[in-house]
């Protein structure tokens, strides 16, 4: 979010999307080659959630994000983020029958709480004040898109080692974003040569985007949508943290109790015993 608000001057969206996952693209290969001659045919017999998850994962969430932050702070971006949880629990109850225990939903509001203290920073009439704009639509285009693809995974094709999984997604994700990024350049929107330019489209490729999605889609397979999407409430956590680390922020004592109110809320949530 930091990274896709602080370069939109020079790199345009659409823009970055493509050669983030372009780069990304290179980076996962070597990981997936070896397993291409012998898991291909499983590949290719569930080529239809393939097509689906390249789609919504790399196609789509990160160019509405990044459409997103054209518009809204990354504030507003991150707070809309974290509905993220709530339309990840909705959706896996009517797509796959996955019910919510108690436990579960009550750690979600406690962690969507604790969001709330730190993008507030501890005070009611910042969130009151929050006015959507054409951006917040496009984030919560984005929040619907991810909540999709973390349910969608559940119908992952078996068989298939992760890393030739996401890399068949990303390059369904490419093909998609190639002709919007021409589209864009059409529009007369190019990316500006420099250093900084090019060192966010790098960041974003190599840890959002190649050890991102390795980390996370691992993750749900083996704890679940409900649960695995919870943890998208950390990201102002660390974002808070890594502040105080490189920026020499201060830490507030709104930062601690949204901290703790995150961390418990996911404790909580994870208490809950049942199968991926």
């Amino acid at each position: 979010m930091v990274i896709g608000r602080s370069v939109r001057e020079g790199v345009p969206p659409i823009g970055l999307a493509f050669w983030r996952w372009s780069l990304a693209f290179l980076l996962i290969l070597p990981f997936a080659l070896p397993h291409w001659r012998t898991q291909w045919r499983a590949l290719r017999a569930g080529w239809k959630p393939v097509v689906f998850l390249g789609a919504l994962g790399v196609g789509g969430y990160n160019t509405f994000a990044y459409l997103a932050l054209q518009y809204t702070t990354a504030i507003n971006a991150t707070m809309l983020n974290s509905l993220i949880p709530v339309a990840t629990i909705l959706l896996a109850r009517f797509m796959i029958g996955r019910r919510m225990h108690r436990l579960e939903g009550l750690g979600v509001v406690v962690s969507l709480l604790g969001v709330s203290v730190i993008v507030s920073r501890g005070h009611l009439e910042t969130l009151l004040g929050l006015q959507l704009n054409p951006g917040d639509f496009w984030m919560l285009l984005a929040v619907l898109d991810w909540g999709l693809y973390t349910v969608a995974l559940h119908w992952r094709p078996k068989g298939v080692d992760p890393m030739l999984m996401l890399c068949a997604m990303t390059v369904v994700g490419v093909m998609i974003l190639g002709p919007l990024w021409a589209w864009e350049m059409s529009q007369g929107k190019f990316i500006q040569p420099g250093a900084t330019n090019f060192a966010a489209i790098a960041y974003t490729a190599i840890f959002p985007g190649f050890l991102g999605y390795v980390f996370y889609n691992r993750g749900v397979v083996m704890v679940g949508p409900n649960r695995g999407s919870l943890f998208i409430h950390l990201m102002p956590a660390f974002g808070t943290v890594l502040s105080m680390i490189f920026l020499s922020e201060n830490p507030k004592a709104f930062h601690a109790v949204g901290i703790g109110l995150i961390m418990c809320g996911i404790w909580m949530t994870t208490r809950v015993k049942h199968t991926a």
